[in-house]
């Protein structure tokens, strides 16, 4: 054995707390949730171009419903001196996760722009909003056809004259399979497992693990209860709760990659992908 190995194999003996401590019990789930899931630049950027080019005028007030660590939020506010943010959860431990270290990074007078709500999000008193955001499929937490229609109805109530409801949807063929998807990231891979689905009720029990180089895990870091909706209910649903107008937004196609290009586009055609991910707005 080389003085080098040997040298190695002492320190690991000698350092028996170092051994026990492992990645996933380091990490931080909110962090790596944004990192893997959110990129709400791009979001923002969608829903902003969006609202100008169908409103006329920009976007300044946005409510964001189950907004979790409200990093969207911060992003709105970001964005212009004059946008102002109102984020509703009914978890109040990611709401504190959220206002220490998002709000916490904000400039100070970013911070005044922001207000972090513990309330639900059928009953929350706001001021008339031009947006508002369910994002990440949230809103899926409604199972029937008449509480998925009240929430609608609900947030039309919420909006300015000329506001707009935005969502985003997950679907293709492979959403009703009981399958894991890893997805790498470097220092930790992600999980998005579609642990149960049943296809009677469409209930769909979906869950994220993080794994760790060192073999140590994060199991069931997130957990979610859903109604796997299919897109033409939800149009209907919106269209049944009085909005004008309902636009699917489908990401273009990359011609070198075949993948998308980050750019959403209104049309009435989708392809038959085994998984997508699109937006709908809903105009007021």
């Amino acid at each position: 054995m080389s003085k080098k190995n040997r040298r190695s194999k002492n320190s690991r003996h000698h350092d028996p707390l170092a051994a026990r401590i492992r990645q996933a019990d380091q990490a931080d789930r909110h962090i790596l949730y944004e990192r893997a899931v959110q990129c709400v630049e791009s979001e923002i950027d969608m829903v902003d171009e969006t609202f100008l080019k169908l409103r006329g005028r920009q976007a300044r007030t946005l409510r964001e419903d189950f907004c979790g660590t409200a990093n969207t939020s911060c992003e709105w506010v970001r964005r212009r001196a004059d946008n102002l943010a109102w984020g509703v959860d009914l978890d109040e431990e990611v709401l504190a996760w959220g206002e220490k270290h998002n709000l916490g990074r904000l400039a100070e007078d970013a911070t005044g722009r922001i207000q972090l709500l513990h309330a639900d999000v059928l009953n929350v008193d706001t001021p008339a909003m031009d947006v508002v955001l369910a994002m990440n499929f949230s809103y899926w937490i409604f199972h029937t056809r008449q509480a998925l229609r009240d929430y609608f109805s609900r947030i039309r109530e919420c909006l300015v004259d000329d506001g707009m409801l935005f969502l985003d949807f997950y679907g293709g063929y492979e959403t009703m399979r009981e399958m894991e998807e890893e997805t790498d990231h470097d220092d930790f891979i992600y999980v998005w497992d579609q642990n149960r689905y049943n296809p009677i009720t469409g209930d769909i029990n979906c869950q994220i693990h993080f794994k760790f180089p060192d073999g140590s895990q994060i199991k069931q870091a997130f957990n979610y209860d859903w109604r796997l909706w299919t897109l033409p209910e939800v149009r209907e649903l919106l269209d049944e709760a009085g909005f004008s107008r309902v636009l699917v937004h489908w990401e273009g196609t990359d011609e070198k990659t075949q993948e998308g290009d980050g750019v959403f586009t209104a049309t009435e055609i989708g392809e038959a992908d085994a998984a997508f991910i699109c937006y709908l707005s809903a105009e007021k």
